[in-house]
């Protein structure tokens, strides 16, 4: 049953978006998150402006405990680590980037299992990529994955899923700093 949820997630992950950021378009994906137009142009954008986003973060998704650590901007990028646990188990990792790229911002991730053996392809720089679409002093909306500061310190994530059937859904994660989310 571990495996299949694993598996699941994974295939919900995978099948999110495996077109090149070149092909998105601006327009709705989900209630909170964006796509971008054939040929329509990214917004310009430097880390510094996602900075916000930097911390240590734990919510609840996927009937589990999430948990993001964000590195401070630093030489064109910042990096994140995910880690997703059910029960006493850890179900799987992310290691996640946020790099300037084009006078942009792209967002990369690979998966991990528990055992750290890679869902994604060894040599591919990154199976899952999302562009950004636009942003704002409070939000990052890359191309279907939404990061957006609330006013009392925490963050909402929100991801549109493409399920196996064809549908697309969103999952939304509500993040607090993570000595705030463990005293609740």
């Amino acid at each position: 049953m571990k495996n299949i949820s694993v598996r699941l997630v994974a295939i919900c992950f995978a099948a999110l978006t495996t077109t090149t950021f070149n092909s998105f378009a601006q327009g709705a994906g989900t209630t909170n998150t964006l796509t971008l137009d054939a040929g329509a142009a990214r917004p310009n954008a430097t880390v510094g402006d996602v900075a916000w986003i930097a911390g240590h973060w734990g919510g609840e998704a996927f009937g589990g405990i999430a948990e993001e650590v964000w590195s401070g901007p630093a030489g064109g990028s910042m990096v994140g680590a995910y880690r997703m646990i059910r029960g006493e188990n850890v179900v799987f990792y992310e290691l996640q980037t946020i790099v300037e790229q084009d006078n942009s911002l792209v967002f990369r991730l690979k998966h991990f299992n528990a055992d750290l053996s890679g869902w994604e392809e060894k040599e591919a720089s990154a199976s899952i990529e999302f562009p950004l679409v636009k942003i704002t002093p409070d939000s990052a909306y890359f191309g279907g994955l939404t990061f957006r500061k609330l006013r009392d310190g925490s963050m909402r994530v929100f991801l549109r899923i493409k399920r196996g059937s064809g549908e697309v859904v969103e999952e939304a994660f509500h993040y607090q700093p993570w000595d705030r989310w463990q005293n609740r």
